[in-house]
């Protein structure tokens, strides 16, 4: 099986924990958010700057899947 690394990149698990679930666990919803957001805008912004543009696309994609997931979590947490 080949390495995922826009979905799960090898580098960022250790054990059975992804770091961005360690890192959800850390934060407040809110500041989880904010996370996700500026990931989103660091990879959309340097895009053009790295080798692989298709790449980081893909990972700013991931991480406004995950704030749209949140929210959609959050707001079906609070019905």
């Amino acid at each position: 099986m080949s390495d995922d690394n826009v979905n799960h990149p090898p580098h960022y698990k250790h054990n059975s924990i992804e770091c961005i679930e360690a890192i959800e666990a850390a934060l407040t919803p809110e500041e989880f958010q904010g996370y996700l957001k500026g990931n989103n805008i660091k990879y959309t912004w340097r895009c053009n700057y790295k080798n692989n543009k298709i790449q980081d696309l893909q990972k700013a994609r991931w991480y406004l899947n995950k704030l749209i997931d949140t929210l959609g979590k959050q707001t079906n947490d609070n019905k």
